[in-house]
């Protein structure tokens, strides 16, 4: 059976290879300034030549990915198929600005954060942020900003407690790695680990996001995180050394 799949997945990998996900000679920051690629001041959807749209087959709503990265998901979620496990992207790359409303609207109580109105919250705005950034980055602090991260399946974590959602996390747990993908935000029991929550739905291809990584600790600092209601407060939370570099640590190899 293994021999069957591995088969089958790289005539599928060659398929998407020679077709939809054929790459163009590329740039890590795909022709933009560092520092504005880092921080997602920029849209996906305008930058065709480096982000990927991903089948529908295998995501929720358009979802788009660097070139690579989204072959690499979608061989991996081929090979999860293979084996009677559905995985889809559910949220891909975010630009600043979206993540700026989905930072704003917690914020001001638009929507709710572990069922609390944060504007009548009677919170600092230090422990506003913090409260956010259980599950949600500042803008400009976002993983998702850079195209190597993805979220699967669902980004609740009541979903990986079912039947369903626990065979996938631990399919993933088993196989993402052949495929580049890392659970960056894994459990902070033992761990040690800093910052957000454990995700399991939020896996990174390594060999685009360990570069971005490595780029944003030498060029962005907290004072560079601006442009939204309570940025003010990055500098006092340690909001990069705390969250962005709250990382599991084989996903910084």
């Amino acid at each position: 059976m293994k021999v069957f799949c591995s088969i089958v997945l790289a005539l599928f990998a060659q398929f998407f290879s020679s077709s939809v996900y054929s790459q163009t000679p590329d740039t890590l920051f795909a022709g933009l300034p560092k520092k504005e690629y880092l921080t997602g001041q920029f849209e996906a959807a305008a930058l065709p030549v480096y982000f990927t749209l991903l089948p529908s087959e295998f995501s929720v709503g358009e979802q788009r990915l660097r070139a690579q990265a989204a072959q690499a998901f979608v061989n991996m979620a081929l090979a999860a198929q293979i084996q009677g496990i559905e995985l889809k992207a559910v949220s891909s790359t975010r630009s600043f600005y979206r993540q700026k409303a989905i930072w704003e609207d917690k914020w001001n109580g638009v929507r709710k954060v572990d069922g609390l109105d944060l504007s009548k919250s009677g919170l600092n705005p230090s422990k506003k942020a913090i409260r956010i950034m259980r599950y949600s980055s500042m803008p400009g602090t976002s993983r998702h900003h850079w195209g190597a991260d993805v979220d699967i399946n669902s980004v609740d974590d009541a979903y990986f407690k079912t039947p369903e959602g626990r065979l996938a996390y631990e399919w993933l747990l088993a196989h993402a790695k052949e495929f580049g993908f890392c659970q960056v935000y894994h459990s902070k029991q033992n761990s040690g680990r800093s910052g957000y929550e454990e995700e399991k739905w939020h896996w990174s291809y390594l060999p685009l996001a360990l570069p971005f990584t490595h780029t944003y600790k030498n060029l962005i600092s907290n004072q560079d995180i601006s442009g939204f209601l309570g940025s003010e407060t990055a500098i006092k939370i340690q909001a990069i050394e705390k969250y962005v570099f709250g990382l599991n640590p084989i996903c910084t190899e």
